[in-house]
């Protein structure tokens, strides 16, 4: 009986494991401009957390961020700005993606930290410029990629169009804007707007231009897309 109980006991304590409920982390820092639309990413998130069941919590102060990644299975960026982090918060965030950790960045990820050349190398693209809020055409580059592969071959859709310096030739580039659709482009025919990157040393990132207005979130593909995004790096 005591041998039965114990098996019984193992058998739980697997399936309590295998079912527990992965943890995301969303900071939202702004040491530069302040987006309007943070608030209701934030909410847009929370909701495709409680949908998906995982748990999810969202900060704007760095030490009690960095202080967390240890039980976090994936941060997000929500249009970060600035200088986010001390040189110690820096190195612990840093020690969290070579030790495996996972990043979603979201429009201004890619406008955060400029002096520090690590995170340049990581983001893959830094924010240069944008013109106006306009439409677009998104054009896929990587149609069966899961973080892509809902949406049409050509996406039209509003936001606010980052024009990128220091990019890095080898992204694995997921989506792409047409500069000809739109005023203001200033990268040329290579105009990533979303990509992501492995790394050898462990952890992956995923980043998507797209974001800057409010209405973004309530856009139905694009919400999927980050839910996708998010379900890449949790696999």
């Amino acid at each position: 009986m005591k041998l039965q109980k114990l098996f019984f006991l193992l058998l739980i304590f697997c399936f309590t494991l295998g079912n527990a409920q992965q943890k995301l982390s969303i900071f939202y820092k702004t040491a530069g401009f302040k987006h309007e639309s943070i608030p209701t990413g934030i909410a847009a998130l929370e909701e495709i957390a409680e949908k998906n069941n995982w748990t999810i919590n969202a900060t704007k102060d760095a030490e009690k961020f960095v202080s967390e990644l240890s039980n976090i299975d994936a941060v997000i960026f929500l249009s970060t700005t600035g200088d986010v982090f001390t040189e110690d918060q820096q190195e612990k965030f840093r020690k969290y993606i070579e030790n495996g950790g996972n990043f979603f960045g979201i429009h201004a990820a890619s406008d955060t930290e400029y002096d520090w050349p690590w995170y340049g190398k990581f983001i893959g693209a830094y924010f240069e410029s944008h013109p106006h809020i306009q439409q677009a055409e998104v054009v896929v580059e990587m149609p069966d990629h899961p973080t892509v592969a809902h949406l049409p071959k050509v996406w039209k859709r509003t936001d606010e169009w980052y024009n990128f310096k220091n990019i890095n030739p080898d992204l694995q580039v997921l989506l792409q804007l047409n500069e000809t659709s739109y005023e203001g482009g200033k990268n040329g025919e290579f105009h990533p707007h979303a990509w992501f990157q492995e790394f050898e040393d462990g952890g992956k990132m995923i980043y998507t231009g797209g974001g800057h207005t409010a209405a973004s979130y309530n856009e139905p593909l694009f919400r999927e897309h980050l839910v996708k995004c998010i379900q890449f790096l949790l696999k």
